[in-house]
């Protein structure tokens, strides 16, 4: 699986998680979970620095090299 398309795997199943959660549990502190979410995509986008990707790098997504938030 490339890079990209597990950070976007990984990134919506944390909104929805968190929205699941948040409507649930009726506590809505767990809707800043998805507003985290949605700032480091943004971030990323600017930076190129995704934290996810270190992480998914780690648990062996990713391999054939692809990614989408390095630059160059």
């Amino acid at each position: 699986m490339k890079m990209e398309n597990a950070i976007r795997i990984l990134a919506g199943t944390m909104v929805l998680a968190s929205l699941g959660i948040s409507y649930w549990s009726n506590n809505h502190y767990w809707l800043w979970l998805a507003a985290f979410v949605g700032v480091n995509l943004i971030q990323s986008a600017f930076t190129g620095f995704c934290p996810a990707e270190i992480i998914l790098g780690k648990l062996g997504a990713g391999k054939s090299g692809d990614s989408c938030c390095q630059k160059g």
